[in-house]
C-alpha cells in the first residue's frame, strides 16, 4: 500500500508551528464572531464581507506553513545532519553492509542489540527484515508492542513504532481492522504532527481498498 510508502515521525518531535496555528485560529475566531456581532447589530452592514477576509488569511496561513516551511525545515534538518550539526543519529552501515552480503538473521540480531539500547529506528529496521525476509511477521508484532509498551517514547519514536506496527498488521499479518486502529491511534493522539498529517487523507483510501467504497456511493 502506498500508505506505508513513507513512515512519518523522522521529523522532530512536534510541529513548531502549531503555536502558530492556534493563536491564528483563535484570533480570526475572534473576529468573525466580533464581524457577525457588528453585522447583526447593524453598526456595520458590510461587516460579513471582513469574515471572508478573515478566513482567507487562515487558509494563507495554513498553506504557508504546512506547504513551504515545513518541507523547508524538513530539507533544513536533513541538510544539518549530513553534515553533522543536528544530533547524533546511529550509523547503521555495519548493518546494511550485512544485509547486502545476504544476511538478514545477522543483520536483524545487531538492531535487536541497538533496540535494547532504546533506539526506535533500529526496532523497526528490525520488525521489517522479520516480517519480510525472516518470515516471523508475529514475532515483529510482539516486539513492536513491548517494545512501546516498555518505554516512555517520545512522540516522533511513538509515531515512528507505530507506522511500523501498522505496516506488519496490513502487510504481513493481513490485517486491516488492527493497522486502521493503529493509525487512528497515532492521528488523535499526534494530529499535528508533521509528516503524519498525509496518513489521514489516505485512511479512507485504506478502508475502501479493503471494505468497498460507503455506502450510497456510486
Amino acid at each position: 500500500m502506498a500508505l506505508f510508502s513513507h513512515s512519518p515521525g523522522q521529523g522532530s518531535d512536534s510541529d513548531p508551528f502549531n503555536l502558530i496555528r492556534y493563536a491564528a485560529a483563535f484570533l480570526l475566531g475572534l473576529g468573525t464572531v466580533v464581524a457577525v456581532v457588528l453585522w447583526i447589530t447593524g453598526i456595520t452592514p458590510d461587516a460579513l464581507l471582513l469574515v471572508g477576509a478573515l478566513w482567507s488569511v487562515y487558509g494563507l496561513i495554513h498553506a504557508v506553513l504546512d506547504g513551504i516551511l515545513d518541507p523547508v525545515i524538513d530539507l533544513a534538518t536533513d541538510m544539518l545532519h549530513n553534515i553533522g550539526l543536528a544530533p547524533y543519529r546511529p550509523s547503521y552501515s555495519h548493518i546494511e553492509t550485512m544485509l547486502a552480503k545476504g544476511e538478514p538473521a545477522a543483520a536483524a540480531a545487531e538492531y535487536a542489540r541497538l533496540a535494547e539500547t532504546g533506539d526506535a529506528q533500529a526496532v523497526v529496521r528490525r520488525a521489517t527484515l522479520l516480517a519480510g525476509p525472516l518470515a516471523l511477521p508475529e514475532k515483529a508484532r510482539i516486539e513492536l508492542e513491548e517494545f512501546r509498551e516498555c518505554r516512555t517514547l517520545r512522540p516522533a519514536d511513538d509515531i515512528r513504532v507505530g507506522m511500523a506496527l501498522a505496516r506488519v498488521f496490513e502487510e504481513a499479518l493481513d490485517d486491516p481492522g488492527h493497522a486502521m486502529r493503529e493509525i487512528r491511534r497515532l492521528l488523535d493522539l499526534y494530529p499535528n504532527a508533521r509528516g503524519l498529517r498525509h496518513i489521514r487523507r489516505t485512511l479512507s483510501a485504506l478502508k475502501a481498498e479493503r471494505f468497498g467504497p460507503p455506502k450510497g456511493t456510486a
